[in-house]
């Protein structure tokens, strides 16, 4: 998808908005209610807090698997705008009208998060998540995109050798995205740092985004980027729920805005509205 045609539909979101929006008076609420994929935590933190700052607005957010969050949406949870890691599950709403256009305003990618000591390169990637004697933390596929991305990457395999997706598919540990398979991760730790840290996985197929967080807190671990010819691009859709309160639009504009796009790219990931001259 080129630049322009991303604008454009940036335009159509916008135009969106204020379509699935009504304006508010001065003593109206002022809160505006934010469902957004986990891996979106931190960036879609920093920009409801620059958010506030810029505006005087509060912003209420909630995050999950885009997967889960658009099954609530469907179900009649109230919220304004719905940030998914990928496009489908916001597009499925659109198509339902219980939600506005959908833009694309976010890349990530798929990286492997592995313990010390276990080192991952283009060469020695397959064979490693192959060995019976490595344990895969992924998460959960149709509950969250990431699963899904994975199980992708897991049918690329089978073209480099036969037979490697049912093996990666029957040994994934399905860690995060939906019922949990072991304890929490206690809080104030970066969760894909514990699960590997307390042995429940040697190498996470993880967001690249996640990689910073993974090594500060797990000393002499390594990402490593999913090899070319596995390699699996995430496409993040932003769109406006059916609300009365006229400032989801203004939300979605400023996560379009230079400012929300920079704070995207600095946590890591591809900000496809940002341009040169912004950076």
């Amino acid at each position: 998808m080129t630049k322009r045609t991303l604008l454009v539909c940036a335009l159509a979101l916008i135009a969106g908005c204020f379509a699935m929006t009504q304006p508010l008076h001065a003593d109206d609420v002022t809160t505006v209610r934010v469902l957004a994929a986990g891996s979106l935590r931190t960036a879609i933190g920093e920009i409801a807090a620059a958010f506030a700052t810029a505006t005087k607005l509060k912003v209420e957010t909630g995050f999950g698997p885009s997967g889960v969050l658009r099954e609530r949406i469907d179900k009649g949870e109230a919220a304004d705008v719905f940030a998914s890691a990928d496009m489908g599950n916001p597009l499925a709403l659109h198509r339902a009208g219980k939600a506005g256009p959908v833009v694309l305003f976010a890349r990530n990618r798929l990286c492997a998060l592995a313990r010390p000591g276990l080192s991952l390169t283009a060469a020695t990637f397959l064979p490693t998540l192959l060995d019976p004697n490595i344990k895969l933390g992924t998460s959960t596929p149709k509950a969250d995109p990431l699963g899904d991305y994975t199980w992708a990457m897991f049918a690329k395999a089978d073209g480099i050798r036969p037979g490697s997706r049912a093996t990666l598919e029957a040994k994934a540990q399905k860690l995060i995205g939906g019922p949990p398979l072991t304890s929490p991760p206690p809080a104030g730790i970066d969760a894909f740092a514990w699960y590997v840290s307390e042995g429940h996985a040697d190498v996470f197929i993880e967001y690249c985004s996640a990689g910073a967080g993974f090594k500060k807190d797990l000393p002499g671990a390594t990402v490593t980027n999913v090899p070319a010819d596995l390699a699996m691009g995430a496409d993040y859709g932003l769109t406006v729920l059916p609300t009365k309160n006229a400032n989801a639009a203004t939300f979605a504009m400023f996560v379009l805005s230079p400012d929300g796009q920079a704070i995207l790219e600095k946590e890591g990931f591809e900000a496809p509205l940002l341009s040169p001259q912004s950076r």
